[in-house]
């Protein structure tokens, strides 16, 4: 379910929720079962109360987040804004790094293809596609990414989804004797032996999908908030602030 479709959820929500709302029992629960009742299949991870006194923070499966009044009637979609005495801080954006700093977190690094810097001072998470044009640009800076002192893990998230080739072709890399090798050849274009094994191909795409990918590659920081698409290694270098 992407952002626009799940807006549009959202509008026929309102209108399905109607006047009434009981102030019995606890409020994020009943959110949840009106929301949840007035929206059919629709995948309710958590509902808290946020920053804003009586607004209810929802967050979907999708990685969607919606706010609702403690009554259940209003709902709205965007960031959410907070004036601090440094500036405008984005709540909503900060919320959404934190969870995805867990989630990345709660699924560990084992079945990772990792590109290690020889000194390590930062590292970053990348969902790739193997077939994808800017992940094979993003590739190439790899070895410019570990004279920085970055290291590069790789997540797989082949964009045409389970079964296709783009994920066939990222199995047969992961089940390769040698992976790096094998990563390498496929980003230049070229045909890597068919393998297969057990393996966490899916398992990493379908992070990507609860983390909020919605393209490749996605960086993903240490401090879990995420750069969508090719930057350079000095870009990024300068933006984790090691130039």
């Amino acid at each position: 379910m992407n952002v626009k479709q799940w807006f549009m959820l959202v509008l026929m929500a309102v209108g399905v929720l109607g006047s009434a709302f009981s102030v019995a029992g606890d409020v994020e629960d009943k959110i949840s079962e009106r929301l949840s009742s007035a929206i059919p299949g629709l995948e309710i991870v958590s509902v808290r109360e946020s920053e804003a006194k009586g607004l209810y923070e929802i967050q979907s499966g999708g990685g969607e987040t919606v706010y609702a009044t403690q009554d259940g009637q209003y709902l709205f979609t965007g960031d959410l804004l907070k004036v601090t005495s440094m500036g405008i801080a984005n709540v909503t954006k900060e919320t959404k790094a934190n969870a995805r700093h867990k989630a990345m977190t709660d699924f560990g690094r084992d079945g990772l293809i990792s590109y290690k810097a020889s000194d390590e001072k930062a590292v970053i998470d990348v969902f790739t596609d193997i077939d994808c044009p800017y992940c094979r640009k993003l590739h190439d800076e790899v070895p410019k990414l570990n004279d920085y002192g970055i290291t590069v893990n790789y997540y797989a998230y082949p964009r045409s989804k389970p079964g296709s080739p783009s994920f066939v072709k990222y199995v047969s890399v992961w089940c390769a004797e040698d992976q790096q090798s094998a990563m390498n050849a496929a980003k230049a274009g070229h045909t890597v032996p068919a393998a297969t094994c057990d393996n966490p191909v899916l398992e990493q795409y379908e992070l990507g999908q609860r983390v909020g990918v919605t393209g490749t590659p996605a960086i993903v920081l240490e401090d879990g908030n995420i750069v969508p698409g090719f930057v350079p290694a000095r870009n990024l270098a300068e933006g984790l602030g090691l130039l």
